[in-house]
């Protein structure tokens, strides 16, 4: 299958295009971790949901996994829709800087590091491209536009442990997400990653 870019069946004239392109580098990414790490993430309230996941990712080519990565949302899910946790935890943001951050820097924490700048960036430029792009409220995105940059190291050593595929509850979407990849039809596999934007709308309708 031909890589596909990002382009105009993706895309909402309210994400900036180098947004979306970051974001289709963070998709990938993820999809590189799930592919490989089949036991980090078993204390994860999600446990088992990645090891399944991992199995039908890891035959994918790299090229596949662009395609993928090309969803105009992010597959990863770092608890950005619970409202509650995030006031939460970047209340006491302010008691936090890059030098307090733990010592692991293993493949999920690197990724985490990357995802919660990305989530800082966004909320911080745009009004919003944070609810259409990882699914955050405007009390989250908020709450993210009030701290500053070097807060953000501190919270990948507790944050590791949340990160895990985004409807990670709704295995036939990964299903069919990665079954689509594999062939050669980028028409089918559009139709399944347009398919996440009535998921996206269903958790805020909730």
């Amino acid at each position: 299958m031909p890589e596909v870019a990002v382009g105009s069946w993706s895309r909402d004239p309210q994400v900036p295009l180098e947004m979306l392109e970051s974001l289709r580098g963070l998709n990938h990414r993820f999809l590189d971790l799930l592919a490989t790490r089949t036991s980090e993430w078993r204390t994860s309230p999600r446990a088992g949901v990645p090891v399944e996941l991992a199995a039908r990712v890891a035959p994918l080519s790299t090229v596949q996994k662009g395609a993928i990565a090309t969803c105009p949302y992010a597959l990863f899910d770092l608890r950005f829709h619970e409202d509650e946790y995030w006031l939460n935890r970047l209340q006491a943001a302010g008691q936090w800087h890059i030098h307090d951050e733990a010592g692991r820097d293993d493949g999920t924490s690197d990724f985490v590091r990357l995802a919660l700048f990305f989530a800082w960036h966004v909320a911080s430029t745009t009004k919003f491209a944070a609810r259409l792009l990882l699914g955050m409220n405007e009390a989250t995105s908020a709450a993210f536009r009030g701290i500053t940059i070097d807060c953000i190291p501190a919270l990948c050593a507790t944050e590791a442990m949340h990160l895990a595929p985004r409807w990670s509850d709704r295995p036939t979407y990964w299903d069919a997400l990665t079954r689509a990849a594999a062939r050669p039809n980028p028409a089918v596999l559009r139709r399944v990653q347009l398919s996440g934007l009535q998921l996206a709308a269903a958790v805020h309708l909730s």
